[in-house]
Order: structure tokens, then sequence, then C-alpha cells
């Protein structure tokens, strides 16, 4: 087991990848499938800020509103509710189950099917 913030690294000597976001799992993948398809919105926020050196065409970089919460007390439902723009009522009372939104590809959002059509 590997713990880091750093998804650059991981990506590199990981098979698998488990994606937290203040002590709960958002996201598990094969590291190839989650780079590639990134379900979680926290994931793809996370992703889409790791420098590219090099890199001449535009990305698009994923800027995560709102407060960060604290880890201490944390939201009911969903850690990432207040950060998420796709957050609904649902997710600041019941807290997201993994769903599989992929082969071995797991995901912990209420609404990952809508949002992807996963």
């Amino acid at each position: 087991m590997f713990i880091t913030h750093d998804l650059s690294v991981v990506r590199h000597i990981s098979d698998d990848i488990l994606v937290m976001c203040k002590g709960q799992m958002v996201e598990k993948a094969p590291a190839k499938e989650l780079f590639c398809r990134p379900m979680h919105p926290y994931t793809r926020g996370l992703i889409s800020a790791i420098p590219v050196p090099g890199l001449h065409r535009e990305r698009r970089h994923i800027l995560l509103k709102g407060e960060v919460t604290s880890p201490v007390d944390p939201e009911s439902g969903c850690r990432f509710l207040a950060r998420c723009p796709y957050a609904k009522e649902r997710c600041a009372c019941e807290q997201p189950t993994l769903v599989e939104c992929g082969p071995d590809h797991l995901t912990a959002c209420h609404f990952i099917h809508e949002i992807y059509g996963a």
C-alpha cells in the first residue's frame, strides 16, 4: 500500500488506485482506467490539477469551488458535498455507496449515472 496526495506519482507505481475524500472512499479503479476515465467529481478535479510539463495544447482544469470543510466533524452525507457542482439534497443526508461504473471501477456518487451516463 502506498498513500500519497501526489496522483502523478501513483499513476506510475500502482496497478489499482483508491481515491479518498476526508476518510471516505470515493473511487477505486485500475490505474489506467482511473486516469483515462475518472468518474467522481473529486477525482476529476485532482487529475486535472496534475501539471503536465511541455504540454503545448490547452488543458481544461477543473476548479473545485466551495469551502473545504473540517475532516474532524465531517458532513453526514457525502464528504464532497460542499465542493461538488452536482450536489443535490440527497447528498446532504445520505452517504453514497460504491456503485460499479465499469469493469473493476467503483464510484461513490448518488448521481454518477445521470452525470456521466456511466
